[in-house]
Order: C-alpha cells, then sequence, then structure tokens
C-alpha cells in the first residue's frame, strides 16, 4: 500500500502541473441572435380546438375546418418581438406580452387582451426566423372570471415583403 502511495504521488503532481501550464478553455461561441423583420406577413390560422361550456359535435367540427388567412404590416417592437395583436388575430384586442422568452428562433409567450365584454389570454409557442414563424395557440376566454371559450390554432406565417405605404 506505502508504494502505491509513492508512485501515485509523482504522477499526480504531473497532473496538476500540466494543468497549471495550459490555456483556459475557448469561450462558447454565441450564435447570433435570431430576429423577426418587420413588415408585410402573410398568416394562416387553422383552428386546431374550439371548447365552450355548451359546444355540440357539429359546432366542434364546424370550428376545426376554419382556416383564415389574413395579410397585415407587422411591427416588430425594441425587444425583437412582433406586435401582440398581430399573433391574437381575431382572439383578442389591446394585447400586451404578459410574459415572453425569445432565444435562438424560439418564442415562449403569454399575451393578454381585451376580447369583447371580457378578456383573452393566449398562450404562444414555437419556433420562428427573420421571415417565417409556425406558432402554436391556445386562447382562453373569460368573462365575470368564467372561461367561457377555449380554442387552439396552428399559426404560419411568411414575410412578402416591406409594408405597403400609407396613401
Amino acid at each position: 500500500m506505502d508504494k502505491w502511495m509513492l508512485a501515485a504521488g509523482p504522477l499526480t503532481m504531473l497532473v496538476v502541473l500540466a494543468a497549471c501550464g495550459s490555456e483556459p478553455p475557448p469561450a462558447p461561441v454565441e450564435d447570433a441572435p435570431v430576429l423577426m423583420q418587420a413588415g408585410q406577413w402573410t398568416l394562416t390560422r387553422k383552428t386546431t380546438g374550439y371548447n365552450t361550456p355548451t359546444v355540440t359535435p357539429a359546432e366542434y367540427q364546424a370550428a376545426l375546418k376554419q382556416v383564415a388567412e389574413e395579410k397585415l404590416c407587422i411591427a416588430i417592437g425594441p425587444d425583437g418581438l412582433p406586435d401582440a395583436d398581430a399573433l391574437a388575430g381575431k382572439e383578442g384586442t389591446a394585447c400586451t406580452y404578459k410574459d415572453k422568452l425569445a432565444r435562438k428562433g424560439r418564442l415562449i409567450a403569454t399575451l393578454a387582451c381585451t376580447a369583447g365584454a371580457g378578456t383573452s389570454e393566449i398562450a404562444v409557442e414555437g419556433n420562428y426566423t427573420a421571415d417565417t414563424l409556425t406558432l402554436g395557440t391556445t386562447m382562453t376566454r373569460t368573462q365575470g372570471g368564467q372561461p367561457v371559450l377555449r380554442t387552439t390554432h396552428d399559426l404560419t406565417g411568411k414575410r412578402t415583403g416591406a409594408c405597403a405605404k400609407a396613401d
């Protein structure tokens, strides 16, 4: 046992000395941030879920056939995120980001909106590039503190150019 300890001592010293003379590991390379571009966009919303306290099977099936396309000018805020109202579509107005995380082309956010006589909260999650987006949304509308509608959508978008100039 004593011979083992004597043999291990010099080896340990070599490892320690080698570590002292080595250069520090290189700093990790940070990827350039992915930023959406402002401009004219075409957004397509496909309804994937629809639920109210009184929904019938026929209403549910009819809702699942809804696909809406919208062409709009989308502004990008100083934080690099698109206008919240554009993401909400007809699910709400006067929307703000309640919370948000956007990193490396991934967006996870919650929007707080006005919706008729109540409010809506829209959870948004998905991916984006400078000129495309693919998001899933889940909206819960409440009136008087009670949920009255929940919808889910697949939201896709493509930037088609600069916004048309106002006349």
